[in-house]
């Protein structure tokens, strides 16, 4: 499917190669995202469709680090910044950059919801597959070997993690569980 993997299971290099892309197609649309005859609804969706696909290409299947989302989230506050441009403060009336929350206040959802809201939709597809098909196999299977040092952590158990934190009913083959506050477990 065009995404780089290693003999470590490090998704960083997919990621790096992600946002070069993804830079590449930001400065190619350079001149509409920073004209002033364009309005900002049309610039967001410029980069909603044109830059966006670009990096997230493959993401169901990435495990983040809060390096990799770091690195998300800086691409795309850069992108953001040549949309929204600077801001006048009322209390100087000096122009200024706008800050992170802001950026998050004008554009939502943010990428790394994106990519987690994404890996979630990936697994209810594979799940409801069912059991006799590889994709299933891959999802709930253990292989076999030891794992790297450190503190390495799966797909699977970094998909649990999303399903607990946003709360997420789950089927699991033979009936409903609720992931999150409630209770219940994989």
């Amino acid at each position: 499917m065009g995404t780089t993997l290693t003999n470590q299971n490090s998704i960083q290099e997919e990621i790096k190669s992600r946002l070069k892309s993804g830079n590449a197609c930001s400065h190619s649309v350079q001149n509409l995202l920073s004209s002033s005859l364009l309005s900002r609804n049309l610039k967001i969706e410029i980069y909603r469709t044109i830059i966006l696909p670009v990096v997230l290409y493959g993401c169901e299947t990435w495990l983040l680090t809060l390096r990799e989302e770091r690195r998300l989230r800086v691409f795309e506050n850069r992108g953001l910044r040549r949309i929204f441009r600077l801001k006048s403060d009322e209390v100087t009336r000096e122009w200024r950059k706008l800050h992170n929350e802001e950026l998050n206040y004008l554009y939502s959802p943010p990428i790394v919801w994106v990519i987690k809201s994404r890996r979630i939709r990936l697994a209810g597809h594979e799940v409801r597959m069912g059991e006799k098909r590889g994709v299933f196999r891959l999802l709930v299977g253990k292989p076999k070997g030891k794992r790297p040092l450190g503190r390495p952590s799966r797909w699977e158990d970094n998909t649990r993690q999303i399903f607990r934190k946003w709360d997420v009913e789950v089927w699991t083959g033979s009936s409903w569980v609720r992931i999150g506050t409630g209770g219940g477990h994989l």
